[in-house]
């Protein structure tokens, strides 16, 4: 909602000039037409729709577990949603919020007052990342239980499920390389999980000292799938006729392109520290904070 909106307000909004135009009695344009206001937008954007398409795909798991055409369907469904369920309740809940903070500052001074509806909308999303199990128990619970658990099955099969998008995105010359990318991304943290498997079993203090960052990690993984999803839906509606919703897919292949490109980059920072066994915040102790 904080979005929409910000891309309300930035449509309409008029301020500033283009950085090409040196005459001052030219017209001003809508906040909309510059490319930091379209960057916050694009954020936005990303998360949001990336967000709810995470929580739309574990509400199909949700359904397969009654309507799979097979019990082990029905065993595999099972066991990806109790995989997928700590990131959908928290990714979204951090990044939404984030999302939120983004619309307040589209709308600059006025986002802060309560004259628009935004600084309210981030007040109540507030809550989400702290109601129905913190962020930082959600994050205990996958890397400790789900994603360690049964010997690391469920990432294999999440990595599984991945598989045919990325395949199919390899004949399409402009997500080729995103469907690289995602492949890459999950290789490094099934490879990660096992490090930090093998450290808990040692110290499980250590080996889940950072479950956070593992959470984020593979919640930005996650949404990267889900926007590679999205845009072989979008360039399949594009390749017929170009019709009234053009705009539509294009906003989600751009919106896809800044997930990859500006997104999913920041797992590889989170992995090395995840790698190293990090124990500064283990080992920082109450008195010195």
């Amino acid at each position: 909602t904080s979005y929409l909106h910000a891309l309300d307000y930035a449509r309409e909004r008029p301020q500033g000039r283009p950085l090409s135009a040196k005459d001052p009695r030219s017209p001003q344009v809508p906040i909309v037409q510059h490319a930091d206001v379209r960057r916050m937008l694009l954020a936005a954007k990303s998360y949001v729709e990336g967000g709810l398409a995470l929580c739309l795909y574990a509400a199909r798991l949700d359904d397969e577990l009654d309507t799979a055409a097979s019990p082990d369907a029905r065993r595999d469904a099972e066991l990806l949603l109790s995989l997928l369920t700590p990131v959908v309740k928290a990714w979204p809940s951090q990044y939404c919020l984030q999302a939120s903070d983004l619309a307040i500052q589209v709308y600059g001074g006025y986002g802060y007052t309560r004259e628009y509806p935004v600084e309210q909308f981030y007040r109540d999303n507030r809550l989400n990342p702290i109601h129905e199990g913190t962020n930082g128990i959600q994050a205990l619970d996958l890397l400790g239980r789900k994603a360690l658990g049964g010997g690391g099955k469920a990432l294999e099969l999440l990595a599984r499920a991945m598989r045919p998008d990325v395949e199919a995105a390899g004949p399409e010359e402009t997500l080729r390389g995103f469907g690289a990318e995602l492949a890459q991304a999950m290789e490094r943290l099934i490879a990660t999980t096992r490090r930090l498997g093998e450290a808990a079993a040692r110290d499980v203090e250590r080996g889940l000292a950072n479950a956070s960052v593992y959470l984020e990690a593979l919640g930005h993984v996650l949404v990267a799938w889900m926007w590679l999803r999205q845009a072989l839906a979008a360039t399949r509606a594009l390749a017929g006729p170009r019709g009234p919703d053009s705009d539509f897919y294009q906003g989600k292949l751009a919106a896809c392109r800044y997930f990859f490109r500006w997104e999913l980059p920041r797992i590889g920072p989170q992995i090395a520290l995840l790698d190293s066994l990090d124990s500064t915040c283990l080992e920082a102790q109450p008195a010195w904070l």
